[in-house]
């Protein structure tokens, strides 16, 4: 039996025509809202030819303003994504720790920094940081940005790597006990490998919203691809393309990370090797279809 029959039944002629319906209302309610954006753009000349000259005609354009808003954005991803790869091995490690006291902190700390937003995170860190003079004054941005991704972010891949654990055949775990090996050695050598392969695709995907949450470091004077934009809209007076092209440049890092995260996973699903997903996070081949989808490598 199909999971398509099992989750809803198929809809009849009038269902159908209720779907087309509501399908058509969607899409005239959407083609109004893109006219009446597109003619206040028009109405503040923001569509004017001249406006998007600058982007083709002045090189400082991309090297004073977009590149390195590019790179400022790059680089908070990259050191949030190690922090938080390390962080959330660690943590992750620690919650399927037989040691009751340690889980239950592991536990809280995980559940703490997944419950709180970012930006708030980022705000108290850089307060922290500017009265402490932890850092340098032109280093404290990017520390507060670092930090809060880093928390937010491993504590999320904590979550995968005990999911990851959780997911393996019993097993494997009762063979590696039954020849001698502890609880620990089973973790480490047997179970925690298998747990972190699978879990590449969600580590790939979930880089992707390092990168967009690094843009709410505009909050706190980080200067990265949004400030930039905002700097260059106000400099060449074309605030709304500056903006546009910044929508452009995010959307393809993130979409060329999506496709790496789907490619990644069906190398593992050929394999025969279960893959993750973030917890409460996009699956990046939710279009795709994966000989491991049910968890079950080979299995239609």
């Amino acid at each position: 039996m199909s999971a398509q029959s099992v989750l809803f039944d198929a809809p009849g002629p009038r269902a159908r025509r209720r779907h087309a319906l509501l399908a058509g209302v969607g899409a005239l309610l959407a083609l109004a809202a893109l006219y009446f954006v597109f003619r206040k753009m028009q109405t503040a000349n923001q569509l004017q030819g001249y406006m998007w000259e600058p982007f083709f005609t002045d090189r400082s354009v991309w090297r004073d303003y977009l590149l390195k808003g590019l790179w400022g954005t790059i680089k908070a991803a990259l050191l949030s994504i190690v922090f938080a790869g390390a962080f959330g091995l660690v943590f992750g490690i620690g919650r399927l720790s037989s040691v009751a006291p340690v889980r239950w902190v592991c536990g809280v700390v995980v559940e703490f920094f997944r419950a709180v937003p970012v930006l708030i995170m980022m705000i108290f860190a850089f307060g922290i940081y500017t009265r402490n003079g932890i850092f340098a004054s032109d280093l404290n941005p990017l520390a507060a940005v670092v930090t809060a991704l880093t928390l937010y972010n491993g504590a999320v891949i904590a979550e995968l790597v005990r999911s990851g654990v959780y997911s393996l055949p019993k097993g494997q775990g009762e063979a590696g006990l039954s020849v001698g090996l502890t609880t620990g050695q089973v973790l480490r050598s047997i179970q925690l490998p298998q747990a972190l392969t699978a879990m590449l695709p969600a580590l790939i995907g979930q880089f992707v919203t390092v990168l967009k949450d690094s843009a709410l470091g505009t909050a706190i004077t980080y200067t990265e691809l949004l400030t930039w934009s905002k700097t260059l809209g106000s400099a060449f007076t074309n605030t709304v393309p500056a903006y546009i092209v910044a929508a452009i440049l995010f959307i393809t890092m993130n979409y060329l990370l999506s496709r790496l995260a789907v490619t990644v996973e069906k190398r593992l699903s050929r394999r025969g090797r279960t893959t993750l997903h973030a917890p409460g996070g996009p699956d990046p081949a939710a279009a795709e279809p994966s000989a491991a989808a049910d968890g079950v490598p080979g299995r239609p």
